[in-house]
């Protein structure tokens, strides 16, 4: 970006009524409806040139700092809100001072990881854990200093926090506003800090938290709990502490979204005459019907004996999958059986199985038949 008062061809010592003769005069040249007129990029900049040199004020700060101190991406540094303030630094700014700066920090957010069984899920449960977690300080609560004392305002800077020192500049001495190095801005010096947190306001400990685990939740999930994570510094607010959940497998059932899954092998005798049996699940023993010719791969499903739905109330279901058992050891009453058996229903010699017919199949087998 080029110079300001370039722009508008005027001296830097330029009146008022110089450089708004100045600036309409190149209005007039550059405007982009003019026969001739400079580009839209052209004409922006002479507007943002007399914008800024016609206000007193902005001018006074351009030709301090130029564009990046009324641009509002100037110069800023940590405690200084821009150029303005940093103007002030120097130059007084009315001789105020900001006020000294607080102790007091929000303590930092908590991860822990909360082991949980497939019953935890399916029914929700409250977990209680111990964990390792930064607390207020029992001795000082959080005051930072020992019982019955308090800080002392800084003899350095009057409780300011903020001292001040002339320099040698460009523009000559000005006076600069700096942090209280022997307060760090705080404006107070502990002098008698707490024996039980070093004058911090907090300690380690071990901590027990109860959670609430709902129904339903799944691996990776996390479980917030507000304000339970690390203590403040000096009596701040706590941050928050999350629970991972981790949710160790189960030996018999698998989960599937909202529904449970699992095998029940019955014996082949079984599966052909059709069967009552019994079977424990998470709610306990729930009965079983095999109708006759049950075949390996049937399920049969058991209402809401799933999973608890997180959030949306009710239960998913229980399916159970059939798996017929062939007995591999026979003893020769056992194979005589099963040969005469097989002899009565035909089945003593395997048959290929004609599988059905495709859409095409039927397709051609129907063209071809005309």
């Amino acid at each position: 970006m080029a110079d300001y008062y370039d722009i508008l061809g005027v001296s830097r010592d330029a009146t008022q009524a110089e450089i708004k003769k100045a600036y309409r005069k190149k209005a007039r040249l550059l405007h982009p409806d003019e026969a001739g007129g400079g580009s839209e990029e052209e004409f922006k900049e002479v507007n943002k040139a007399y914008e800024v040199l016609s206000n007193e004020e902005k001018r006074q700060l351009y030709d301090i700092g130029g564009e990046a101190a009324v641009s509002g991406n100037g110069l800023a540094a940590p405690g200084f809100g821009g150029f303005q303030d940093i103007f002030d630094t120097f130059f007084g700014g009315g001789n105020t001072r900001r006020g000294p700066a607080s102790r007091t920090r929000r303590g930092q957010d908590s991860l822990i990881r909360l082991n949980l069984t497939l019953s935890d899920v399916v029914f929700g449960a409250d977990k209680e854990i111990n964990h390792d977690a930064v607390i207020e300080c029992p001795n000082c609560h959080g005051h930072m200093t020992e019982p019955g004392t308090e800080p002392v305002p800084c003899t350095n800077c009057d409780g300011t926090g903020t001292t001040q020192r002339m320099t040698q500049s460009l523009f000559g001495q000005v006076m600069a506003q700096t942090t209280c190095g022997q307060c760090q801005g705080f404006g107070t010096v502990i002098v008698t800090p707490c024996g039980e947190c070093s004058g911090e306001g907090r300690v380690r400990a071990n901590q027990n938290v109860t959670i609430k685990v709902p129904a339903g939740v799944e691996n990776g999930m996390r479980i917030r709990l507000a304000g339970r994570g690390d203590a403040g510094i000096a009596g701040g607010p706590a941050g928050d502490l999350f629970a991972e959940v981790q949710i160790a497998p189960d030996p018999v059932f698998t989960r599937d979204g909202d529904d449970l899954l699992c095998t029940l092998e019955v014996p082949m005798t079984s599966a052909a005459l059709g069967a009552h049996t019994e079977i424990d699940t998470l709610d306990g023993t729930q009965t079983v019907e095999l109708k006759p010719g049950t075949q390996s791969g049937h399920v049969i499903k058991l209402p809401h004996l799933g999973v608890g739905r997180i959030h949306r109330g009710g239960r998913g279901d229980l399916k159970v999958h059939i798996q017929v058992a062939t007995p591999t050891k026979l003893d020769s009453g056992q194979r005589e059986l099963l040969e005469k058996f097989a002899r009565m229903r035909g089945e003593d010699t395997p048959q290929l199985v004609q599988t059905t017919s495709s859409v095409f199949s039927r397709l051609k087998e129907r063209f071809t038949s005309r």
